[in-house]
């Protein structure tokens, strides 16, 4: 089985418990307008361009087949035609600095799990594993699923990181082999939720309400965008959902830092948010009040 990954990282601590590895796999039903990882979007594969790392010697339009980019020396210019770039990667060999690169490779379940398969003695003695993160893992069901029966063979504490968004029977099917839920919670209200995300709300909810009910366990992470969807109303929901759902594991709180932003300009896309600030110290303590004052215990803002 393959499937198209575009990072693995070892020694992670803010994707579950104790040291994990983290996949990040290619593919997002959502267009969330804060997404940090954009590059993670499309399924296939997309060249970048580092700025900083660029001296404009111009190898890349030497040796590029299609003719798709451009460099002005003199100027420092360097520019592509997306619609000619095949992404074969000549370009990426030819520059000696790194500043050609590409997004997204496809690898087997086996090459993913010798890398996994590295730091088990950190696994065992911190309580950590495999975390399937994206993008949505859920959009490569068939690969997410045999990740995880591998890691499970071994022995290996799982998580994954979901939007929610994927048809119920896949969460039947990995539930078994799932030892801990990421799940995002993004928006409340069902229009706000399309209106952010692009996608409606409903079928998220009733994934959440599946897996909840069938005894999963479950982090709820909710990304935080001051003035974007910080509202009243979702503050009050998050600090329900501790009340309605008591054995959640956590209720975690991701407020937006702008770091993502250099990705959108690397792969050639749309920013949606291009002038927002990363969240203040100030911003998070009045969230850190609001969910003291409801009495909240599981809640944790980064």
């Amino acid at each position: 089985m393959e499937g198209w990954i575009f990072d693995i990282q070892r020694f992670s601590l803010q994707d579950g418990p104790g040291i994990r590895t983290t996949v990040f796999l290619k593919g997002c039903p959502l267009r969330c307008q804060w997404c940090h990882n954009p590059e993670s979007i499309s399924i296939h594969p997309l060249l970048g361009h580092i700025e900083t790392k660029c001296v404009y010697c111009g190898a890349c339009q030497l040796i590029c087949p299609s003719q798709a980019i451009v460099v002005v020396k003199e100027e420092k210019q360097w520019t592509i035609n997306r619609e000619r770039c095949n992404v074969c990667g000549a370009c990426v060999t030819a520059c000696f600095t790194g500043a050609m690169v590409i997004s997204g490779k496809k690898v087997t379940v086996e090459e993913v799990m010798s890398e996994v398969l590295k730091d088990v003695t950190y696994y065992q003695q911190s309580g950590g594993g495999i975390t399937l993160s994206g993008g949505e893992p859920m959009m490569q069901f068939d690969f997410t699923r045999d990740l995880l029966a591998a890691s499970r063979e071994k022995g290996i504490h799982t998580a994954i990181e979901t939007s929610g968004a994927a048809p119920r029977r896949h969460f039947e099917a990995i539930l078994p082999l799932t030892d801990l839920f990421l799940f995002d919670y993004k928006a409340t209200g069902d229009q706000l939720h399309h209106q952010l995300t692009g996608v409606h709300q409903q079928v998220i909810m009733d994934n959440f309400n599946f897996l909840y009910h069938q005894g999963a366990l479950i982090e709820v992470r909710c990304p935080m965008v001051p003035g974007i969807n910080d509202t009243a109303e979702h503050l009050h929901a998050i600090a329900a959902m501790e009340r309605n759902y008591p054995h959640l594991s956590q209720v975690r709180i991701l407020p937006y830092h702008n770091t993502g932003n250099s990705k959108y300009e690397r792969y050639g896309l749309h920013n949606p948010l291009p002038h927002l600030s990363t969240t203040t110290e100030e911003k998070k303590k009045e969230w850190e009040s609001f969910f003291h004052r409801e009495g909240c215990t599981k809640v944790l803002i980064e």
